[in-house]
């Protein structure tokens, strides 16, 4: 794959991130993005981004998976095991942020590939975990709209050090945090999900 340009992340507040992706009717309009998007994502250390997270409300995801990467245009997920856990989940979008979420264990995703073909995929556990957040992402969710009361935390690292600090807070403090730090004279910023974007636990 050709390499892309670095993108810009957007981040909690941008409206682009509650905006419902718009399928992808022409492959070849949007096929010039997926190299960015994947530089983008891996220069971020991440191990997944929507097309949304990079200011194109597109249903696009890439991830990267034990040195697998999967595009996939449009994708859905068509099954789900009943079994769930519970996990660690962060967020390019919500740099320092993470928060205990439930997941399907396992999941089955079709969408097509770059070229068009359609692909089903089954995964389990981490992957699963990924696929959910990714699709989440391109409906408009993001994992606080899904974690477990009282699970949100920085992650701060200390200074002159590998350790990290974990330090409980909530949405309100998260709000004011990133309204100042990234969002400062603008107008436009949208923490709240959208009414007409359903949050839906499909397990259930």
């Amino acid at each position: 794959m050709e390499e892309g340009r670095l993108l810009q992340v957007r981040v909690y507040g941008d409206p682009v991130l509650r905006t419902p992706a718009a399928p992808v009717e022409e492959i070849d309009e949007v096929r010039h993005l997926i190299p960015s998007m994947v530089r983008t994502m891996r220069e971020a250390d991440g191990v997944g981004l929507a097309a949304n997270q990079v200011g194109v409300p597109r249903r696009i995801i890439v991830v990267a998976f034990e040195e697998q990467l999967h595009v996939l245009i449009n994708p859905e997920i068509v099954s789900w095991s009943a079994r769930t856990n519970v996990d660690s989940e962060g967020c390019l979008s919500l740099p320092g942020l993470q928060a205990q979420v439930e997941r399907a264990n396992k999941v089955v995703v079709r969408g097509l590939d770059p070229e068009g073909r359609q692909v089903e995929l089954v995964a389990r556990g981490l992957l699963a975990r990924i696929f959910q957040h990714e699709i989440d992402h391109i409906d408009g969710i993001l994992f606080i709209d899904r974690m477990q009361d009282g699970s949100l935390q920085w992650i701060r690292r200390r200074e002159g050090s590998d350790e990290v600090d974990y330090i409980d807070t909530d949405l309100g403090e998260v709000r004011r945090s990133f309204h100042q730090r990234y969002h400062a004279g603008r107008d436009d910023v949208q923490f709240e999900r959208r009414p007409e974007v359903l949050l839906h636990r499909p397990w259930e």
